[in-house]
């Protein structure tokens, strides 16, 4: 039987309906408060900690109580944050950094250079960049209270950037909760960003409360992305947890909640339809689905079955269910991402407008696959995850793939996707996700395009010759080299297979029209500089 977009969305209504009274009950006069902004921004974070987690939401707490050193402008730009000035020596192996005036942490201590050498340890060994990083330090070490300096063993052209880097953020801690190992969270909450976490008021499962740190001293310059000055025109920003998309709508129009990240395709037109709100690309770049297989355990230990559900996938099928307006979606074929000067056609011979099930059926039958059970994580709270898995599932059977979903909400598959053993014991064979477009042409800093084996991202995949290219990007200073640099890398990428991509949805929230003032940012919704009419 063909499984329809409704049967794999059930949504149960369609767009422009009218919509049920939302479930969240709250009083009308807080959602009338100018000062207070409630906003859904897909899952409240399973973990706070940013020096060890790639998630998203994650991402977006971090960005509001903790501050960094560098982030990126709108057009991926590492710009000064925290730090006032820098420099670096002739030959290119010291760099250093003074601190800007008026930082401090939320519980009234100064930040210091301390705090700065900690967390850059603590990040360097836990994120993908950082690792690189740190495998070309001698040494990071504190000068005076507002200066520190990175001294290199070898060249490492893109330090700037990966202190920047928004994939794994490089909050800067506290130094007591910095020298935690990075295996350890952190669950503080206490940085020196824009916003405050407050404690009292959290409602895990519920919502999360972020109150306007009225001691930051932003930076004096137009906010641009992640980067420039971080100011805040609301008393308070509460992050609603609604996990029902009808539900979230509903609130939306009700004005129970101001801002919803990713709107749901089927309300695309009920937004549109609606004088009080409206669609804006808030996360620009978009989100690239991926289907990551566990390298460790059969069958996809094997290369050959890598490479069949690499022939299986057919993005136009995967995006007609993913972002059914055409405006919003993409088929991709480069590890780089669409759009990013790295992007390149590189050994891309394997896609195939409705794929190639019949090479993928051989694929599998020479990688010995004899009906093992196939283990697929599906997150069931998550509306593009869950269609993927299903429609993966469903594809995969058709080729006499044992498929078999593992439903969850997204905390779940967090807890579940880190079981490195085989099915039988916890395990998993498929996980989907997705990381954001533009974070794709930093090889450097993205975890995804790591390959390193078992300290690889979840999944685990090891191709030495890749990361030696790998390490090389840090090293080459020109776009030219780093261009020709990209389809090497590309080439055993597809080779040995270290995801397979459904297409790229570009998903716009959704707003009421007197909330103005979102910053448009890569994957991230920063919630400083919105304002409430």
């Amino acid at each position: 039987m063909e499984i329809s977009r409704r049967d794999l969305i059930k949504l149960g209504v369609s767009a422009g309906a009218v919509l049920s009274t939302p479930s969240i009950l709250r009083a009308q006069a807080a959602s009338a408060d100018t000062r207070v902004v409630r906003v859904a921004l897909d899952q409240l974070p399973s973990g706070f900690d940013p020096h060890n987690s790639t998630s998203a939401n994650t991402g977006n707490h971090a960005l509001a109580i903790y501050d960094m050193l560098f982030a990126f402008d709108s057009q991926r730009v590492a710009r000064p944050q925290m730090i006032e000035n820098w420099g670096v020596s002739e030959d290119r192996m010291t760099y250093t950094f003074a601190l800007r005036d008026g930082l401090g942490f939320h519980d009234g201590t100064p930040v210091t250079a301390a705090d700065c050498v900690a967390s850059i340890r603590r990040w360097g060994a836990a994120s993908s960049g950082g690792k690189l990083l740190m495998e070309r330090t001698k040494d990071v070490s504190k000068k005076d209270d507002r200066t520190f300096t990175i001294e290199l063993t070898d060249r490492f052209e893109l330090l700037i950037d990966a202190l920047a880097s928004p994939s794994q953020l490089l909050a800067v801690m506290r130094e007591k909760d910095a020298n935690l190992p990075p295996t350890e969270q952190v669950t503080a909450n206490i940085g020196s960003g824009p916003f405050k976490f407050n404690q009292a008021l959290a409602k895990p499962g519920a919502s999360f409360t972020y109150d306007r740190n009225e001691r930051y001293v932003p930076r004096n310059e137009a906010p641009d992305g992640l980067a420039g000055g971080k100011i805040v025109k609301v008393d308070q920003v509460i992050w609603e947890n609604i996990s029902d998309q009808q539900t979230a709508i509903a609130a939306l129009q009700a004005g129970e909640i101001d801002f919803l990240a990713t709107c749901p395709p089927d309300f695309y037109s009920t937004i549109e339809g609606d004088p009080n709100l409206q669609l804006q690309l808030v996360i620009t770049g978009g989100q690239c689905m991926f289907a990551r297989v566990n390298f460790l355990q059969p069958p996809f230990d094997n290369v050959k079955a890598r490479q069949a559900l690499l022939h299986l996938v057919d993005q136009e099928a995967f995006l007609s269910v993913i972002a059914p307006d055409p405006r919003y979606r993409h088929a991709m074929t480069s590890m780089f991402g669409n759009g990013s000067p790295y992007s390149n056609d590189e050994n891309t011979g394997w896609y195939k407008k409705g794929g190639d099930p019949d090479k993928a059926k051989r694929l599998f039958t020479e990688a010995r696959y004899a009906g093992e059970k196939v283990v697929i994580l599906d997150s069931t709270d998550w509306a593009q995850g869950d269609v993927s898995a299903q429609l993966l599932a469903s594809e995969l059977k058709k080729i006499g793939v044992n498929a078999e979903l593992a439903p969850s909400d997204w905390a779940g598959i967090v807890a579940r996707r880190a079981n490195k053993g085989p099915v039988e014991g916890g395990g998993w064979n498929i996980h989907i996700s997705s990381w954001p477009n533009g974070a794709l042409s930093d090889p450097i800093g993205c975890a995804l395009l790591s390959a390193n084996g078992e300290n690889a991202w979840y999944g685990w995949p090891k191709n030495d010759e890749y990361e030696a290219l790998r390490a090389k990007w840090a090293e080459v200073e020109t776009m030219d080299e780093r261009k020709a640099l990209a389809r090497k890398m590309q080439h055993l990428w597809w080779d040995f297979v270290g995801a397979t991509f459904l297409g790229q949805a570009v998903s716009p929230s959704a707003r009421r029209k007197t909330l103005t003032g979102m910053i448009g940012a890569d994957g991230l919704v920063p919630m400083w500089n919105m304002e409430k009419a």
